[in-house]
């Protein structure tokens, strides 16, 4: 007669395998998690574990490479941070990052939604079956949308350095230096385009970096014109007529736009050939920079900090709403742009003083590590207020020389009353002023020492100190 087994028996044996049953979903499941990190720090690795060693090693060899190629560039910026900007202004290069960016995001998208489907999501339950199926999409989120992201970021980079950097003609030095044209316009209220109230010439050793500013005054009469040149012919004496003064040469110009048939930017051009005539020196580029939206760049890069030797206005003559008080002060945008236009309590030399002043001090603070924090916004700013005919190819060679200067004094002299009568220029001593200007700093650069007429001359405005300058650090 057959016997029955005790009914504990049955029960110890079923419990056993639900047990059993319940520690295998809680292997699998860690394993799932166990596939989704590997894949996010070694990605190709849960391919390789599961037996397809082809994509496995595939996938390795790639983010390896990646990865080694990210540790170099995080070395070269630490020994050589400029080398990383002169990375970043190469269009081909930007180009090919933004697609490999792409194609990052799509491949670690493929390798986690892989991952989740060897740890077999079906057999958990579906508390556990949802927690690996979250955790799956927050990876994919959070991974792909970091590269997409960064993949935006290099195609906004690169879509501010062909709009503004859009010259096509590379220019040599010339006699080891070049002459940048600096012009800040006002397109104000009740002015017919932009008309160029700062005109500065930084003249580049292109070996050392070491600058020297030259200023000319918006208000110079008479402006001379090459030989042959259309302005020439209109003004054989020089430019010279009702309100014809240096800045107006620009408008004047592009309001007669038909005398200069095949040529873009009539006023530019024409612009050039009255400074290259003045200083004696051939302009190798320009930039124009328009004063207002100068406001945006300056908050793109989180204000500048300058030393403010007396109370500025803010506001015009009669509409003064508010001071920049003396002493060492972070300015934002709105009040850097006033410090460097204002002359409600001044005059346009003591404007001059403090652009140059400006200019120093984002020179000084303005380093690549800044630049590449702020890129995006400095990008957004500058692609609609900035204009210039440096190439995108010549970017890395300003930005090494940008580097260079920023250790070395920078140097100024504008041609201003009383040794230059606006009025009536003495264009002989202009030029020889600039060639004084360059022999010095070019006799520093071979070791040889500075004549006596470097030092700065104290007046007991030390804002106009920066006009005639050895050194912007100390007069400013």
């Amino acid at each position: 007669m057959p016997t029955s087994r005790p009914a504990s028996e049955g029960g110890t044996g079923s419990s056993a395998a639900e047990s059993a049953k319940a520690e295998a979903r809680r292997r699998q499941f860690r394993r799932g998690l166990a596939l989704l990190a590997m894949t996010v720090f070694l990605p190709g690795s849960a391919q390789r574990l599961a037996g397809n060693r082809r994509v496995g090693r595939l996938a390795g060899w790639l983010f390896g490479s990646a990865a080694v190629v990210l540790v170099l560039a995080g070395l070269g910026a630490l020994l050589r941070p400029t080398s990383v900007i002169t990375l970043s202004t190469n269009l081909w290069l930007l180009t090919v990052v933004r697609y490999l960016l792409i194609a990052y995001a799509i491949g670690w998208a493929c390798l986690l939604i892989d991952a989740w489907r060897l740890s077999d999501p079906r057999r958990l339950e579906q508390h556990r079956r949802l927690a690996i199926a979250g955790c799956n999409g927050v990876l994919c989120l959070s991974l792909t949308g970091a590269l997409l992201f960064g993949s935006h970021l290099v195609a906004v980079q690169r879509e501010f350095i062909a709009a503004v950097f859009d010259g096509q003609e590379v220019s040599e030095a010339h006699d080891g230096r070049y002459n940048i044209l600096l012009l800040g316009g006002d397109a104000g209220e009740g002015r017919d385009g932009i008309r160029p109230d700062s005109i500065t010439v930084a003249s580049i050793d292109a070996d050392t970096g070491r600058t020297v500013l030259l200023g000319l005054p918006r208000n110079l009469a008479k402006v001379p014109f090459p030989d042959g040149s259309v302005m020439q012919e209109q003004f054989p004496a020089g430019f010279d007529c009702a309100g014809c003064y240096l800045n107006a040469v620009n408008t004047w110009a592009n309001d007669n736009a038909d005398l200069f048939p095949h040529v873009t930017s009539p006023g530019i051009m024409a612009t050039t050939q009255a400074v290259e005539e003045i200083t004696g020196l051939p302009i190798s580029y320009y930039a124009l920079i328009d004063l207002k939206g100068f406001q945006l760049l300056v908050d793109a890069v989180g204000g500048v900090t300058i030393n403010i030797q007396e109370r500025i206005p803010i506001g015009k003559v009669g509409e003064i709403t508010d001071w920049i008080e003396a002493g060492k002060r972070h300015l934002n945008g709105y009040e850097t742009l006033w410090y460097a236009r204002s002359r409600a309590t001044s005059d346009d030399y003591s404007r001059m003083a403090r652009q140059k002043c400006v200019m120093n001090a984002m020179l000084q603070q303005l380093d690549p590590a800044t630049v590449l924090m702020n890129f995006s916004a400095i990008a957004e700013a500058g692609e609609q207020i900035i204009s210039t005919s440096i190439p995108a190819s010549e970017v890395d060679t300003f930005v090494g020389l940008a580097a260079k200067a920023r250790s070395l004094p920078v140097s100024s002299v504008s041609f201003i009353p009383p040794r230059i009568d606006t009025s009536n220029p003495d264009w002989a001593l202009v030029r020889a002023m600039v060639d004084s200007a360059i022999a010095r700093t070019e006799a520093a650069d071979s070791g040889q020492k500075p004549d006596s007429g470097t030092a700065t001359k104290r007046r007991g405005n030390q804002q106009r100190d920066a006009n005639v300058s050895a050194d912007l650090r100390s007069a400013c």
